[in-house]
This record gives C-alpha cells, structure tokens and sequence, in this order.
C-alpha cells in the first residue's frame, strides 16, 4: 500500500507519493529573462545523489523557447546524466555575467534524454562561449537533458 504525506513548501501543498513529489505545473521561462542563454551564462545544475545528497556542477546552458525546455549537453555516463535517470529533479541556477546582481533560478524535472542533435548541440554551444566547434575528446555520446521548468524564481 503506498503511503502519502501532505508536505508544505513555502505555502503551497503538494502530495507526497510513494517517495516522489507529485509533478509540478510547468511554467514558462519569463521573456525578460531568456537573453542570459544567448551570453557566455554559466549555469549551476543540482541534481540528486543515490543517497539524497546534492550534486552541483557547472555547465553551458541552452534553452528551446518553442518547446520551453532548458536543455544541458553532457556526456552519457557523466554523474548528472546517471543521477537523473534515476531522479529527474533538478535546479538551475544562472547568474548574468553582466550583472552578478540579476540571476535566475529554475526547478523541475528531467522529462527527456536524447542524442538526437546533440553533437550539434555542444558545438553550438561551444562556438557561444569559446567561439569555436567542441574540441574535447568525446568518450561515449553526447545526450541532452530537456528539463521542463516548474518553479522559476
């Protein structure tokens, strides 16, 4: 039988289900916002370790305003890639690197892994903030992670 909780996050109760919090409502980047993944912004991503400790690391961050999904290039077997297979919720944290002051904070979940387009991906990202293709040695397959955004702060 599976149990249930009600938990209260900063005034708003979601249920708590079989170990997992209930799938948020997803909202959209704001348009004022969206220039900071067109810069050299990087990005902090948070996700869950298998004993419920924090990973943070840096990344280049994109953004699919048509989809509204924060995409992260990295590599399949890579900690982030594996802790989201088995929890996608994640954080993101950017600050404008024009502006220390002006940041943006995004929660949700992981709702995709792909490799479709995603050497392109990487060598775009890379000509933004090297200005030239992706020069590392690539030792598995580059994935996508298409985070849905929940909560943006």
């Amino acid at each position: 039988m599976a149990t249930s909780a009600r938990v209260r996050f900063r005034g708003v109760i979601r249920l708590f289900t079989g170990g997992r919090l209930s799938r948020g409502t997803m909202v959209e980047i704001p348009e004022s916002e969206r220039d900071l993944f067109e810069k050299k912004t990087f990005a902090h991503v948070a996700t869950v370790m298998p004993d419920s400790t924090p990973h943070v690391t840096p990344v280049w961050i994109g953004y699919d305003a048509d989809r509204n999904r924060v995409l992260v290039n990295t590599e399949r077997g890579r900690q982030k890639e594996v802790n989201v297979r088995r929890n996608p919720r994640v954080g993101v944290s950017m600050t404008d690197p024009d502006d220390p002051y002006r940041r943006l904070s995004i929660m949700g979940e992981v709702e995709e892994i792909t490799t479709e387009g995603a050497r392109d991906h990487i060598d775009e990202l890379s000509r933004r903030y090297t200005g030239e293709d992706y020069q590392n040695p690539i030792g598995t397959e580059r994935v996508i992670l298409e985070i849905r955004p929940d909560r943006v702060l």
